[in-house]
């Protein structure tokens, strides 16, 4: 089972389609949920994906349109009902936190778990870490205020090479420090090389979720080396105006932006209800960047 996978509960834009749903996701790290963003109906698709209520922790939320934060009171209540424990924490903007924590406290009344609202800066920053995981938002430039989120997992420790650690007599207390790359010093004083004693760590991972924005070389920058790029496309080449004087991308745009990120793979949501489907949001990003797929409801991308 993957440690570090990707689930697209929606991938449409803000106004309803019988094909999209409003936008979420779901990462799934190490059995630890969290979601981003919460468009109506997310709830009913973690049902059908089958993603547990009681392993979701935490709510990244990137701007306070409908489409992106309106299935949250459902969602909560929905906690509630199903006897969630522990705590869920909301992070989100300062006049979210005050328009949400109302509508909330109404609909969801004496929960068995703490629902915390944790402030989030515009102007992006940490706002989650832990020892495996540090999630940093960074600014997007939609109409009104928006972040994206970079989720980058901590490097991982070195794996020890069992019969060279038994053959130099190496001791329990020193075995952290291998695995962290320092090299072993034997009692008498002679340093044994890490790389006699270990093998190095598997590869950590990185996905960036670039919700609403228009075409920004800054947003490149600041996701610069990631492995896993989201990135909203809207619409397509041809309706490229319509794309910049409503603060959204094309899905060329979107490829030009995983390349300079210097992304390994891209993918591709947000769409307009305009379009019949996705086949030439497809076309036109892989002629960029051809390792870009298209996210749609029940997709499971495994990053691990």
């Amino acid at each position: 089972m993957a440690r570090f996978s990707i689930n697209i509960l929606g991938c449409g834009s803000a106004t309803p389609s019988l094909r999209h749903l409003p936008a979420c996701q779901v990462i799934d790290f190490r059995d630890n949920l969290m979601m981003i963003d919460c468009g109506e109906g997310a709830q009913l698709s973690m049902r059908r994906m089958k993603l547990k209520f009681s392993r979701l922790n935490h709510i990244f939320i990137s701007h306070l349109h409908g489409d992106h934060v309106l299935g949250l009171p459902g969602l909560l209540s929905t906690l509630a009902l199903h006897g969630k424990t522990g705590t869920v924490t909301v992070h989100t903007f300062p006049e979210g936190i005050e328009i949400l924590k109302k509508v909330v406290d109404f609909f969801c009344r004496e929960p068995e778990y703490d629902i915390v609202f944790q402030p989030v800066d515009p102007a992006g920053g940490v706002v989650y870490e832990d020892h495996a995981i540090k999630v940093t938002a960074f600014p997007l430039y939609h109409r009104v205020p928006c972040v994206g989120y970079i989720f980058a997992e901590k490097p991982k420790p070195r794996h020890l090479i069992g019969e060279m650690v038994k053959f130099y007599n190496v001791p329990i207390n020193k075995l952290h420090g291998l695995k962290t790359g320092e090299d072993f010093v034997t009692p008498d004083g002679k340093v044994i090389p890490n790389s006699r004693l270990t093998t190095p760590a598997d590869p950590s991972m990185s996905y960036a979720y670039c919700s609403d924005t228009i075409f920004d070389h800054r947003v490149a920058e600041a996701i610069k080396g990631v492995d896993v790029v989201y990135h909203e496309a809207t619409y397509i080449d041809a309706d490229a105006q319509k794309a910049h004087d409503r603060g959204h991308s094309t899905a060329s745009e979107a490829a030009r932006i995983a390349i300079e990120a210097g992304a390994k793979k891209l993918i591709l949501g947000h769409y307009s209800k305009s379009y019949p489907d996705e086949s030439r949001h497809l076309a036109e990003a892989q002629l960029i960047f051809p390792e870009t797929i298209l996210a749609n409801e029940g997709l499971t991308i495994d990053l691990l």
